[in-house]
């Protein structure tokens, strides 16, 4: 690989890192809320459409600081997730899987109705100053302030949920509702509490995301959670549904690979690439790479 390969190489890994950042974000909300009751929270792309708009309205109306607005906007989406789980999941716990997914599509469509009613149907653009962009030169490849603002703030969020999931007492308590939600409420657990908590925390990494990727791409619409959930669901599978860790690689990986496939020449496959690598990992490895066999209980 000549120089200039090997700088186009390191440019195009930097930009599907910080794509994939943002997928991860939103794929952690999946793998979360189908770990604790094995439910695909289909309304999650909206949650993080949600996210977008409150960012925007907060920085554009309020000239709010993109970080204020940015934790505001989290804030904003814990509240709806929590929401959205009692109104529309709560009920149904003990239903079949199938209500529980028709009524997730519903609120998905609810939402994504009730944003094109109030914003329009045209997208939206963060203000200029919102985020000075400057690029900055690091070894073979240019990497711009924005993308560093991505990557660092999904790093961090990764690493705190991974802290509360692993080393606090409601990490623990998540854990083992997971595990079975019927016994954790024989121990004490207050069960509730603990799925409230999960989808609380879930729709806050999908606001993030709705909020970097806004001012990436400088564009947000009441449409743009449809794909973007359908791509990190995609992602949370090819980790392996269900494993934090496992999310946050197939967030990562599905980002380079798009990018990698866009640079490639295949830019009109953009959106086919995530769902072709989806496909292929379910043929060879159904849990996905990070994934384990869930074992019935009798």
């Amino acid at each position: 690989m000549n120089a200039q390969g090997t700088h186009m190489f390191f440019q195009q890994l930097i930009n599907g890192i910080a794509l994939g950042s943002t997928y991860a974000l939103i794929a952690l909300g999946y793998t979360m809320v189908y770990g604790i009751i094995t439910l695909i929270n289909f309304a999650h792309g909206e949650i993080f459409m949600a996210g977008a708009f409150v960012g925007l309205l907060l920085v554009a109306t309020f000239k709010m600081n993109i970080f204020a607005a940015m934790v505001v906007s989290m804030l904003v989406c814990m509240v709806l997730g929590v929401l959205i789980e009692l109104i529309a999941y709560r009920r149904l716990r003990k239903s079949s899987r199938l209500s529980a997914l028709i009524s997730a599509i519903g609120v998905s469509i609810f939402l994504a109705t009730l944003a094109q009613m109030i914003f329009g149907a045209n997208a939206r653009s963060f203000p200029d100053d919102a985020f000075p962009v400057r690029q900055i030169h690091i070894g073979d490849a240019d990497i711009s302030t924005l993308q560093l603002l991505i990557i660092g703030v999904s790093a961090l969020l990764m690493v705190a949920l991974e802290y509360i999931v692993q080393r606090t007492k409601l990490g623990k308590a998540m854990r083992a509702t997971s595990e079975d939600y019927n016994t954790a409420a024989l121990m004490g657990i207050n069960v509730n509490m603990i799925i409230s908590f999960t989808f609380a925390i879930g729709s806050a990494l999908a606001a993030a995301g709705g909020v970097l990727v806004g001012v990436l791409f400088n564009a947000v619409s009441f449409n743009m959670g449809l794909m973007a959930g359908l791509k990190a669901f995609a992602a949370a599978v090819l980790g392996g549904i269900g494993s934090i860790p496992g999310a946050m690689l197939g967030g990562l990986l599905l980002g380079v690979t798009e990018v990698m496939g866009v640079a490639a020449g295949y830019s009109s496959y953009r959106d086919a690439i995530a769902f072709f690598i989806l496909v292929l990992v379910l043929l060879i490895r159904p849990t996905g790479l990070l994934g384990r066999k869930i074992q019935k209980k009798v």
